[in-house]
């Protein structure tokens, strides 16, 4: 791990508001982003960076969920429910990842990184709507109005089960691998389970905050946080979110799709190349 000095500060500051400004644009946390760029490029142990990067998840979920409160795209009772099992999954993700090898980590990272990459450009065109705006949403269902078609988006949660046991292993890969979880639940949310991508987006932003903050306790007791350094990479998210926030707003469902399975790609390259390094 290299020494702490301004210059690694700053540097960590800059990757967190670019991790913001991709986590709030696609609501899935900015780990998935911070993690790579802390063992790769500054070659921090894989448990320092998860440590560092699940506390920009609780900011940028903060910054997330603020922002997107009066629009309704927040689903709060689905959230709720599904945070159950997020929770779980992360207390058992953070405790396992004390006792696995590093390149066993990375090895992971890269799998589910490529996987929800491939998810992602196979559900490209599907939005998940109800064309009766006013039909009846069911119990966890909702809607809001979507600026990228002017009317009301209405849509009806389905195979509750798919989503308790996606979040289950969302929480899990969270806290193993230093991750929003976001990752996993917006994808499964959005494929198989009927919510929109701005919807299960905005609430996967929602729920990180409480899931990371169960992992981060694990981390913290380790010793394994490094809070100056964490410090800069929050302050770094919180800048990058607001921008991520206002592009979201303004760029199709579709290309957001698109950019993250893009991304996750590259993520996933690097990190295969690392643990086999």
């Amino acid at each position: 791990m290299p020494p702490i000095t301004a210059a690694i500060a700053l540097v960590i500051f800059g990757a967190g508001a670019l991790a913001g400004s991709l986590g709030a644009l696609l609501g899935i946390g900015g780990g998935v982003f911070l993690v790579p760029f802390l063992t790769l490029v500054l070659n921090f142990p894989f448990t320092a960076a998860a440590a560092i990067s699940l506390t920009t998840v609780i900011a940028t979920s903060s910054a997330v969920s603020a922002g997107r409160t009066g629009k309704h795209l927040i689903n709060l009772r689905l959230g709720m429910v599904l945070e159950v099992a997020t929770v779980a999954g992360s207390l058992l993700g953070a405790v396992t990842a004390q006792h696995l090898r590093e390149a066993t980590l990375e090895r992971v990272f890269g799998v589910v990184a490529a996987v929800v990459a491939a998810i992602m450009v196979t559900r490209m065109r599907r939005r998940n709507v109800l064309l009766d705006p006013a039909a009846d949403p069911g119990v966890l269902g909702g809607r809001y109005y979507e600026d990228e078609s002017g009317g009301t988006v209405t849509y009806r949660v389905r195979r509750l089960p798919i989503a308790l046991g996606a979040s289950f292993v969302a929480g899990n890969v969270s806290s193993l691998l230093g991750i929003g979880g976001g990752v996993i639940k917006v994808p499964a949310l959005n494929a198989w389970c009927g919510v929109p991508l701005r919807a299960a987006a905005a609430t996967s932003a929602f729920m990180i905050g409480v899931t990371a903050t169960s992992g981060a306790v694990v981390y913290y007791g380790h010793g394994q946080l490094n809070a100056p350094l964490a410090a800069a990479a929050v302050l770094g998210v919180q800048v990058g979110s607001w921008s991520g926030l206002r592009i979201g707003a303004r760029t199709q469902a579709k290309w957001l799709k698109l950019l993250m399975a893009v991304v996750l790609l590259i993520v996933s390259a690097l990190m295969f190349v690392r643990g086999n390094q």
